[in-house]
This record gives C-alpha cells, sequence and structure tokens, in this order.
C-alpha cells in the first residue's frame, strides 16, 4: 500500500535505527519467532503484489525506486522454492491490488510512475497465462472528468452465497476513498458494494477469517487511522454488511486498550494463522517492527515478538498452508529481496 507520497527524509536517527536489524531488540520476552527462507530469486523492490492460489503464493510487480516490474515468483513452501512465472500482461507497475477466485489469480488498478491505472488481469497457472479482462469500475473523478484509476487499494476474497468473488476497497484516485466493488470472473462484471462506514483510507489491510473481510490501519490526509470494520457478505441484513469493532488506539475507559500504542499504521502487511489475524511492518511516522495478534474471537489484539529484521514499509504478506510470510519492502529507500516466515506460539531463537 505506497510511492512518491512516501518519498520524505527522516532524522538521521531514526534512519540508522529503521534499517538496523532489530532482531532481539527490545521484545525478547514476548512470543514468537521469525524464520528466514529462501530469498526471491528476481531484484529485490517494495509495493509489489500478491496473491494465493492453492499451496502457492504469487509475487508480482513492484517498484525498486527506479524502476518497475512485470515480472512474476511463483513461492512454494513446502519446498522453499521461488519460481519464474509468465511476465504479467499489462504495463510495469506498483501499489496495485491482488486477488484469487476459483483457482485463478487477478491483478487490478495500481501506478505506473505517470498515471493511475484501472485495468484488470487474469492469471491462469494451468497455462501460466495471462489474460486482460474487464476494467476496475472507476468512477469518473468530479475534479478532473476523468476515469484515472487508483492505487494503494485493498483486495480480498470471499464467498457470496455459493458464488466467490474478489472485491476491492479503499485507495487513493485523486483523493482516498471508501467505496467498494466486487469482481465475478463467472461472467467478467464488477458490481458496486456497500461502501464501509468507516474512515475512507488508502494502504489499509484486510484479514479474511471465516469468510468475513476485517478492513483495517491504512491512512487519510497523513494520519493513521484507527477505526476497525468486520464486513460479512451474507449478513442477515444485506443492506447492513459492516460491522464496527473496537478501535486499535486506546480510546475505552476499559484496560484491554490501554496498550495500542503502536497498532494504528499504514502500509503494513497482514495475514491469518489459524483463529488470528496478524499485523506487521509498516509506517507510524517511521517504519515498525512491532507485531500484533488479533483474536476474531474476543476482538482484543496482543503484542508478539518483532519482526526480527529491517523494519520496512511496503511488503506483501500471505499465508499458505496455516503459515504466515512476509516478503519484499523497503526502508528509507533501500528495497529487500527476503522472505521470512512468523511462527506465533514458537520460542524466540536469536539464531535462525
Amino acid at each position: 500500500m505506497k510511492h512518491l507520497k512516501y518519498f520524505f527524509f527522516l532524522p538521521a536517527s531514526i534512519v540508522l535505527l529503521a534499517i538496523s536489524c532489530s532482531k532481539g531488540s527490545d521484545s525478547t520476552d514476548l512470543v514468537g519467532n521469525w524464520v528466514t527462507r529462501s530469498q526471491l530469486n528476481g531484484d529485490a523492490r517494495y509495493e509489489a503484489t500478491s496473491f494465493t492460489i492453492g499451496d502457492t503464493a504469487y509475487l508480482a510487480t513492484g517498484y525498486n525506486g527506479t524502476d518497475r516490474y512485470r515480472d512474476v515468483w511463483a513461492y512454494r513452501a513446502d519446498n522453499n522454492t521461488w519460481t519464474l512465472k509468465a511476465t504479467f500482461g499489462g504495463v510495469a507497475r506498483n501499489s496495485a491490488a491482488g486477488f484469487s477466485v476459483n483457482g485463478k489469480g487477478y491483478i487490478t488498478t495500481g501506478y505506473d510512475g505517470t498515471k493511475r491505472l484501472k485495468d484488470t488481469w487474469q492469471y491462469d497457472p494451468a497455462s501460466n497465462s495471462w489474460t486482460q479482462k474487464q476494467d476496475f469500475p472507476e468512477p469518473v473523478n468530479a475534479g478532473t472528468g476523468n476515469s484515472d484509476g487508483r492505487y494503494d487499494a485493498t483486495a480480498f476474497t470471499l464467498t457470496v452465497g455459493s458464488v466467490q468473488k474478489g472485491f476491492v476497497t479503499c485507495g487513493y484516485n485523486g483523493s482516498t476513498q471508501k467505496d467498494m466493488y466486487s469482481y465475478n470472473p463467472a461472467n467478467d462484471t464488477w458490481q458496486t458494494e456497500i461502501a464501509s462506514p468507516g474512515s475512507k483510507r488508502s494502504a489499509a489491510v484486510a484479514f479474511v477469517y471465516n469468510n468475513k473481510a476485517y478492513l483495517v490501519t491504512g491512512s487519510s490526509s497523513g494520519t493513521n487511522l484507527n477505526d476497525f470494520y468486520v464486513y460479512d457478505p451474507n449478513a442477515a441484513d444485506p443492506t447492513q454488511p459492516w460491522t464496527a469493532l473496537n478501535k486499535i488506539t486506546n480510546v475505552s475507559t476499559d484496560s484491554f486498550d490501554d496498550d495500542y500504542t503502536d497498532i494504528a499504521r499504514t502500509n503494513a502487511v497482514a495475514f491469518v494463522i489459524g483463529d488470528k489475524g496478524f499485523l506487521a511492518t509498516g509506517e507510524i511516522g517511521g517504519y515498525t517492527s512491532k507485531v500484533w495478534a488479533y483474536d476474531f474471537a474476543t476482538d482484543r489484539w496482543s503484542r508478539k515478538h518483532d519482526f526480527e529484521r529491517s523494519a520496512r514499509s511496503g511488503a506483501i504478506g500471505f499465508t499458505i498452508k496455516g503459515r504466515g510470510f512476509v516478503s519484499t519492502g523497503r526502508a528509507s529507500g533501500l528495497p529487500f529481496d527476503d522472505i521470512e516466515e512468523f511462527q506465533p506460539d514458537a520460542t524466540y531463537n536469536a539464531n535462525d
């Protein structure tokens, strides 16, 4: 979530902290361990996009500060390998949205360095090929009179009735947005859905658990947001699919949120392992390596061990075979090509 708007200068002391290795820095008493896996074979980058199909995660597009990418890499956790796949069919871009539906992957929207994008592409792993699909239905911008696309949107996949669909919400199209659209590959159409009742935002994340999407974090006008909502595509009242959850800052008179000082952030990653969602990396003024676990049953957050490599922004996160991973990203303009696996119940190990 992403790009030129994040180019700013930090005091030297903050930069040094951000790019230093944070392994064991200040959370050695917390549960969780990060393990380095096989380095990406392609170039280091940030603001790539990803989707998962079966037991394989796909990383595509992205930016290294100079060049944008069209290469696509498949990562399998069972043998810890990356494999180069067919080149993405659209123009090189960063800050795109990715999702998968019925065994095929989709990439839509993004930024090519000159303009915001709205083209949509489908990846078929069986034929290792890309096919262009219906454009994302970007509404006409009242200020410009154009439909210019967007970037930094958030995407997820849900089943509506018996139909699996991809959803794209929020993002930046000249200003931050909170509208939402669903894509049905059966007839290659986009449909307008009910927008979240919360703040407009870009560079947010979503957890998907029990066929519900949990939308959280992100920013608007330079402010990191603290509202949190869950979307049920099969809600009993279809006109009220969104439900507000507890805010992610210390705003209540109860004690459960007293420690909620660094959950709110932008350009983070999210993934789900078992019955917990995990939030890592991103920006809270500067780059952060703080990691939080969200309990879907209780609507409560708890701290986990810090991300153990360089704090970063613009990474990707995904889950395959019940295992959570974080890959790529940047710190102070420096792109990364590593991939780290989080073991949420393991004891911290400084030597892995």
